[in-house]
């Protein structure tokens, strides 16, 4: 019979977990439960229990700062998270800890039992062999892709021996002691995203692979060039992306065997700094787009709002002259868009010597006081541009659609309230708006959605309802589509 301790600040978990236990055929039984770290740090040593499963957010010491202080000293002892969200973060703290799998709560009975299942394989195979290999790795006692995932997602992240190295060489069938480790990522919803990564690069590269969360780890053996690698890697993560799909890779350095877990370590590290800075150029692309798309329509409040948080994010990204230069670029963008110079090509010259007054900027302060009144007017610019040139039907029908747009509509529903065909509204968002109507209300349905993913508190499937969408996949698909990202990508900030 197995034991189980289970830790978790909320007593329902606690109560649920318990009574799943009790009801499960698995062989497991409880041992305790704990209401924080501290608590289960004691009972760990106490009591040594078989499965853990720990909450990370608690009060004080979380799950991942507790499994931080004892996973190493229980070797023997299968530890699963649980948690109400998934994020890279966790990942990154998570794998060095040799964590078997996390839940995502609310864990349902089905969920619950796959997992105590698995988890007794694993504590079976322990038991049989304490630091060897088990009949899964192969049936021939050699390799395996269990062998891989064994290694490249626990063994990998701790310190060895040379003795430990070379069982795991010959296992691997590896005919080198020195390698280097690869972790990348790739925004995708599809579970087999890294099928086609492998596939590339084992055209080039002798490769070890497993996936562990929703990274995938690279062992490269050998004496590799690391430019070589990068390279490769690079190329096949463009080939298998798209624009709206982001992606990203770290690399370690060359390492003996027994020094791979500083290898992975390096990885780790690179590429979480790159998942940042990939998540800091998409959010400011998107940033970007909102401006254009609202510049003349949004309430001015809003778009001044709109426009300081994308300024301030970018200057806490990069250098003030590089960040001078970004803002140069915007305001010509925005300068076109406002005086109608994108759709009305003209040799006039620009209402506004943007580019040689932001030149002049020494810094933030003086870019502060100038960008509030250079915007200002580019907002009077393009407001006024709107009103000259909209006819009233459309303006009528653009103030239904932001009335009504969380319910179903068709064209013809805003063209009713506008008091005008079908058709002629459709030649109106085309000619005034270059755009359909169809794609307004999307934008206007995803802004809004935008805004309660930042809000909190709601579900992706709630968020969905409440912008007009009943079906939540086809909401996902849309606002990736538009953003650039999924929903839930968007709601961790990445």
């Amino acid at each position: 019979m197995h034991t189980v301790l289970i830790v978790d600040d909320e007593e329902p978990v606690l109560d649920s977990y318990a009574f799943l236990l009790e009801g499960c055929p698995s062989g497991f039984s409880l041992a305790g439960k704990a209401r924080n770290g501290y608590e289960a740090i004691k009972f760990m040593y106490e009591h040594k229990p078989d499965l853990v499963f720990m909450d990370i957010q608690m009060p004080g010491m979380d799950g991942l700062d507790t499994l931080s202080e004892i996973h190493g000293k229980f070797p023997d002892t299968v530890f699963i998270l649980s948690t109400a969200y998934e994020r890279f973060d966790l990942a990154r703290r998570a794998i060095p800890l040799g964590v078997h799998s996390y839940l995502v709560k609310p864990v349902t009975k089905k969920v619950f039992l796959e997992t105590l299942a698995e988890a007794a394989l694993v504590l079976e195979r322990k038991k049989r062999s304490r630091g060897g290999f088990d009949d899964a790795d192969g049936a021939d006692g050699r390799g395996g892709r269990s062998a891989a995932v064994r290694f490249l997602s626990r063994d990998v992240w701790r310190s060895s021996t040379r003795e430990e190295w070379e069982i795991w060489r010959d296992r691997l069938l590896i005919d080198s002691n020195r390698g280097r480790i690869c972790i990348a990522g790739i925004d995708s919803d599809k579970k087999d995203r890294f099928e086609k990564l492998v596939e590339l690069l084992s055209k080039k590269f002798r490769i070890v692979f497993a996936p562990y969360l929703d990274l995938g780890i690279f062992f490269f053996p050998g004496e590799t060039d690391q430019s070589l690698v990068e390279s490769a890697v690079n190329a096949a993560l463009a080939e298998i992306s798209s624009p709206d799909v982001v992606s990203f890779a770290g690399f370690g350095s060359l390492r003996d065997g027994p020094e791979l877990r500083e290898s992975a370590l390096e990885a780790l590290q690179e590429a979480r700094e790159k998942r940042i800075r990939s998540g800091d150029l998409l959010g400011e692309r998107l940033r970007v787009s909102r401006l254009r798309r609202r510049l003349g329509l949004g309430d001015s409040n809003e778009l001044r709002e709109l426009f300081e948080t994308h300024w301030k994010a970018v200057f806490s990204t990069w250098p003030f002259e590089t960040a001078r230069a970004r803002m140069i670029a915007l305001f010509a963008l925005l300068e076109d868009d406002a005086s109608g110079r994108c759709l009305e090509p003209s040799e006039d010259s620009p209402c506004f010597d943007y580019a040689g007054e932001i030149a002049s900027l020494s810094s933030v302060d003086e870019w502060a006081v100038w960008a509030s009144s250079a915007f200002a007017r580019l907002s009077s610019l393009a407001q006024r541009r709107r009103s000259a040139v909209m006819p009233i039907p459309l303006i009528k029908a653009m103030a239904y659609i932001e009335a009504e747009f969380d319910r179903p509509l068709q064209l013809s529903d805003a063209a009713d309230a506008a008091s005008v065909s079908p058709a002629y509204l459709s030649r109106l968002f085309s000619e005034h708006l270059n755009s359909t109507f169809v794609d307004c209300l999307t934008r206007l349905r995803i802004e809004r959605a935008e805004d309660l993913i930042r809000g909190g508190g709601l579900s992706i499937k709630e968020i969905a309802a409440r912008v007009g969408y009943q079906d939540a996949n086809y909401f996902s698909k849309t606002f990736r589509k538009v953003v650039g990202m999924s929903p839930s990508m968007y709601e961790r900030g990445e």
